[in-house]
């Protein structure tokens, strides 16, 4: 079975840098998209970005445009969420997510979670 497992959260300052990774294992993924989500307390989980395994091609959310990168190791099955110049409001427990559906916003799409990792970025 399908398994992820997200590491790199913590807690940085505003302006600070994470990266995230998802290490995934249990599966072939060339035909995958593999998405980050994040859901911060009192809110509905929402889409940050994504990316075509196999192709590279990358999807970003317009809040996060110009300040996160999504890339991958195929290599090793594994996705990386580079996440610069972040902002209070980035606070949320952030989600990897694999699936093969061609509707890379909805969370609906995605058929495997990892369990999440907090990001937390003070003022």
């Amino acid at each position: 079975q399908v398994q992820l497992v997200e590491s790199g959260g913590g807690l940085v300052q505003a302006g600070g840098s994470l990266r995230l990774s998802c290490a995934a294992s249990g599966g072939t993924f060339r035909w995958f998209n593999m998405g980050w989500f994040r859901q911060a307390t009192g809110k509905e989980r929402e889409f940050v970005t994504a990316i075509a395994w196999s192709g590279g091609s990358t999807y970003y959310a317009d809040s996060v445009k110009g300040r996160f990168t999504i890339s991958r190791d195929i290599a090793k099955n594994t996705v990386f969420l580079q996440m610069n110049s972040l902002k209070p409001e980035d606070t949320a427990v952030y989600y990897c997510a694999v699936g093969v559906g061609s509707q890379y916003g909805s969370s609906r799409t995605y058929d495997y979670w990892g369990q999440g990792t907090q990001v937390t970025v003070s003022s």
